[in-house]
């Protein structure tokens, strides 16, 4: 979202941005365009680490007056000025901008009590977001004073003090729900599916955990095992990504019906056509700490012994079990499956798409596909006996290829440093699983080479083939890096408007012969609903 540019956003991709999108996609065969989760972020913000699972992000609503009820021209003209941000997002000065916005517009526009009724989430969120305002923007709510730490113990006259401020926040929300559910409408009237992105996990500091504190075990933080070749960061090749994330309470969600996760859903379910569950292994077993990141410095030097004595014998693993033995295999596997179809069920006729990448138990695959659920297939990460890349031919129908994703580096970048490593055996594997074995690999990403890999994913048998747009154009812009926090994160934004793509000869060269792979490889858009 925020990476999209328009002639005249103020500094972030909006659902404005998204409709522009969704026109090129209809022009040029596109049939989905996937964003990251749009729920609203925090002090870091990664769209993985939100402050609300069930509430919006204010920054993707569309902030001019032909699109937000009770903005005039006027006020727009004061607050957003003319505006032509060049460069990353600054959040600080997108957030400061839009909220003054959104504040102008509060006073002339009436939410729809429908609306309120339907989103009953909205009492807890609205008390937690006026809270933060009271503390000075701080989501940590466990350094909060004692009577506001749980919606249960807020006195009666701060709530009143607070009826205000949350009204606000109940209006901002249906601002953003309003555009959303148009603009998935919208979508659907051009041919284009919309997909959504549910992480895993949310955030220790969210107004869920703060609301439904029950719910969440905050003893463990969840993250990923060790990763020894993970050159950037010293704790994720020694210890792995500390997350922290806290773990589900299954137990107590099962006792309350799992309502907060079909309220989450089920909101996902409004704005999008179909959603990724990122990081899908989770529901089957999570990699865990016994200690939250801020500690991750103390345990870095540490033995397993050592660090074990700091937390009374506790050390990071897999829960509820480790794949050690068939029974814990099974276990985790029937839990996955229990969780898996509780989502399906929540999610109705919104079609649900596992990432299950990362360390893969055998049983994920075969249960995923059980349950009718597409996971995702990226040719460097599937491998026969002799290192070769698995034949995209061979992918099952009910998956979704795609040569990286967001937390990958683009095959731009990829081709070249493996160039730059001298690695002529990898890019010839490439070569081989584009059916370009009979020549040697370049020694530069060139068009020709672009279009081998394009046309390589589109012609394997998965039911989607989808690319990160860097892909798409042959770019090497990198949206994160995975286990880091610095602040080139979530702030980097594509080189042109969207208006601007089909005017660049670059660009209209590239998409011609895209256009020409999907009649080649008979990739037939999809039909929206």
């Amino acid at each position: 979202m925020f990476a999209i540019r328009t002639e005249n956003d103020l500094g972030i991709g909006d659902t404005d941005g998204v409709r522009q999108m969704v026109d090129w996609c209809a022009r040029h065969g596109l049939s989905v365009l996937q964003v990251l989760p749009i729920n609203e972020t925090g002090p870091d913000n990664s769209p993985y680490n939100a402050i609300s699972a069930l509430a919006i992000d204010p920054t993707t609503i569309a902030t001019t007056p032909a699109a937000l009820p009770g903005l005039s021209a006027e006020d727009f003209q004061r607050l957003a000025g003319n505006v032509k941000p060049d460069g990353p997002v600054n959040y600080r000065q997108v957030k400061a901008r839009k909220r003054a916005l959104l504040e102008a517009a509060f006073p002339k526009a009436t939410v729809p009590a429908a609306f309120l009724q339907s989103h009953r989430w909205l009492e807890d969120y609205t008390l937690y977001r006026a809270l933060l305002d009271e503390n000075d923007g701080n989501d940590n709510w466990e350094s909060w004073p004692a009577e506001q730490q749980s919606p249960a113990t807020v006195p009666a006259a701060l709530k009143e003090k607070l009826a205000e401020r949350r009204r606000f926040y109940a209006f901002v929300q249906w601002a953003a729900y309003r555009q959303w559910t148009a603009l998935k409408q919208y979508a659907g009237r051009r041919g284009v599916w919309l997909m959504g992105d549910i992480p895993f996990g949310v955030s220790r500091y969210s107004a869920d955990v703060w609301a439904h504190r029950a719910l969440f075990d905050l003893e463990w933080s969840g993250g990923a095992p060790p990763e020894p070749f993970f050159k950037v960061d010293e704790f994720i090749q020694k210890w792995g990504q500390n997350w922290g994330i806290p773990l589900y309470h299954w137990p107590a969600m099962r006792r309350r019906k799992f309502d907060w996760w079909r309220t989450r859903v089920g909101n996902v379910a409004k704005v999008f056509h179909l959603f990724r569950v990122d990081h899908v292994l989770g529901f089957y077993r999570i990699y865990a700490f016994p200690w939250t990141p801020n500690r991750n410095a103390e345990f870095l030097p540490l033995s397993r012994a050592e660090a074990a004595q700091r937390t009374g014998g506790r050390l990071p693993g897999f829960r509820p079990f480790p794949d050690d033995t068939p029974e814990h295999c099974a276990a985790n596997r029937a839990q996955g499956e229990r969780l898996l179809r509780m989502v399906c069920a929540a999610a109705g006729r919104t079609q649900v798409v596992a990432e299950d990448l990362g360390c893969v138990p055998p049983y994920v695959p075969e249960s995923l596909a059980a349950l009718r659920i597409p996971g995702f297939k990226i040719p460097h990460f599937l491998r026969d006996h002799a290192g070769n890349f698995v034949d995209g031919a061979t992918y099952p129908a009910l998956s979704v290829a795609t040569p990286a994703t967001h937390d990958h580096d683009p095959i731009a970048k990829l081709w070249r440093e493996l160039n730059a490593r001298h690695d002529h055996a990898e890019l010839q594997r490439w070569m081989r699983f584009c059916g370009a074995d009979h020549r040697p690999p370049p020694s530069e990403f060139t068009d020709e080479v672009h279009e081998l890999i394009l046309r390589g994913v589109m012609a394997s048998n998965s039911w989607l083939a989808m690319f990160m747009i860097t892909d798409l154009f042959g770019r090497e812009d990198r949206f994160n890096v995975p286990g880091t926090t610095g602040a080139g994160n979530w702030t980097a934004r594509l080189h042109l408007p969207v208006r601007e793509f089909d005017r660049d000869p670059v660009l209209q060269r590239k998409m011609a012969r895209f256009r020409q792979l999907l009649a080649d490889t008979h990739r037939q858009p999809c039909h929206a609903a």
